[in-house]
């Protein structure tokens, strides 16, 4: 039998134990370990959110490697061509863990209205592309439909809605140059079939999509000239390791970034979450592991005379420290199970609800975005309860210096 941890039960359960001198100082130590759990979860949840849900939108927008020609063309106007019969395309076999190659072409234009316009790029795709990402955000309407003979259909961003009072199944005034100062702009009437609403302001102001046979026209490209591939791999955190593949598979007359090298402001801003994670993480751990020091020495000032008769019957140190080290675990597993219930509850009710909005042209998005994760919420917890516990057993050391005949003798 375990007697240590039979002594340590019937401490926690006594009347004495909850009316004690100590009960305040305990349900401070165990509200600083809920508490500290609680601001724990929502950093982690919170800064993976922003990680997954702006890069996610990033390469909904780009895909996760864009191949392109060589040139001095640093915008995402498509200028050069690139031949669409390549052997990568449509599946690249020669690089594991690539899930999609999907074609596109770039072009600048204008849309206009009686009062007013705004610059678009028209980003034109294929029957192939993968519109699992604009269906995500699509707010009213339909996606194009490319089983007909010509495709006029665009979807439009909210923001370029609101800003010239478009609506669903307008038809727009869209002019598009030719890329020389002396060409004549061409003249296209698309139809908003959708639209949809990312948050991501970047590419919400100018992004519209359609048929890229439209954009192959504007261009006098024929049907096998496009202006790029983009590869979607199935796991983001291998994307640098997949883009220096990529690159060495494709021919050495085409180039190929990943969306971290072509926007490396943005991927440096979110990489700066871990740091202010790591950061919370160390402080709250630091503040509940002080907490709970506190409570531990004030339960053995308490329990003072308890101590030395342990001693006199002939218990050693080390089991008389173990008693108050499983008391004080218990208050540590008290203090994690509510800072969890309270913590997922409300990660889950700003996951489902979006409670608390963000501006997008600061933060690229509408609402704070949470991403729970089994993993972080389980090493949160354990490691929690494994450094609290080892900050314990240093201050547990003072009963080896308590003397049974000096506290029995005031008892």
């Amino acid at each position: 039998m375990n007697y240590e941890l039979f002594i340590a039960k019937r401490i926690v359960a006594s009347k004495e134990h909850k009316n004690s001198i100590s009960s305040p100082i305990i349900k401070i130590a165990t509200t600083a370990i809920a508490l500290g759990m609680i601001i724990m979860l929502i950093a982690v949840a919170t800064a993976s959110g922003f990680q997954h849900k702006i890069r996610d939108k990033m390469s909904g927008f780009k895909g996760h490697i864009q191949i392109t020609n060589y040139d001095n063309n640093n915008s995402d106007v498509s200028i050069v061509p690139i031949d669409k019969n390549q052997d990568f395309y449509p599946e690249f076999t020669n690089v594991e863990g690539v899930n999609k190659v999907q074609v596109f072409a770039n072009k600048t234009g204008i849309i206009r209205t009686p009062t007013d316009f705004e610059g678009i790029v028209f980003k034109g795709v294929s029957s192939d592309y993968n519109w699992s990402f604009f269906n995500e955000y699509l707010v009213d309407g339909r996606l194009p439909n490319f089983n007909q003979q010509r495709n006029r259909e665009v979807i439009l961003s909210k923001y370029i809605a609101d800003r010239l009072h478009l609506k669903l199944n307008d038809t727009i005034q869209t002019w598009f140059m030719n890329g020389t100062s002396t060409s004549k702009a061409k003249f296209r009437k698309p139809v908003i079939v959708g639209i949809y609403n990312t948050g991501f302001q970047e590419f919400d102001k100018n992004m519209m999509v359609g048929d890229i046979f439209e954009v192959q026209r504007l261009n006098g490209w024929n049907e096998n000239q496009v202006g790029g591939f983009e590869v979607l791999i199935d796991n983001f955190d291998e994307i640098n390791q997949k883009g220096k593949e990529v690159y060495n598979k494709i021919p050495s007359t085409l180039n190929s970034k990943t969306i971290v090298d072509t926007y490396p402001a943005i991927f440096e801003w979110i990489q700066l979450f871990d740091n202010n994670v790591q950061f919370i993480i160390a402080i709250m751990i630091l503040i509940a592991g002080i907490n709970m020091i506190t409570a531990l020495l004030v339960l053995i000032l308490e329990r003072v005379q308890m101590v030395g008769i342990l001693k006199a019957l002939g218990s050693s140190n080390w089991s008389v420290r173990k008693i108050f080290l499983y008391n004080a675990t218990s208050l540590i597993l008290k203090g994690l199970f509510w800072g969890n219930l309270i913590g997922l509850s409300l990660l889950f009710i700003q996951h489902y609800f979006g409670v608390i909005t963000l501006d997008p042209e600061t933060y690229h998005v509408t609402k704070v975005p949470v991403y729970i994760s089994f993993w972080n919420v389980l090493l949160l917890n354990i490691g929690t309860l494994i450094l609290c516990f080892v900050m314990l057993i240093i201050p547990s050391y003072i009963i080896t210096k308590i003397r049974p005949s000096e506290s029995i003798k005031f008892a």
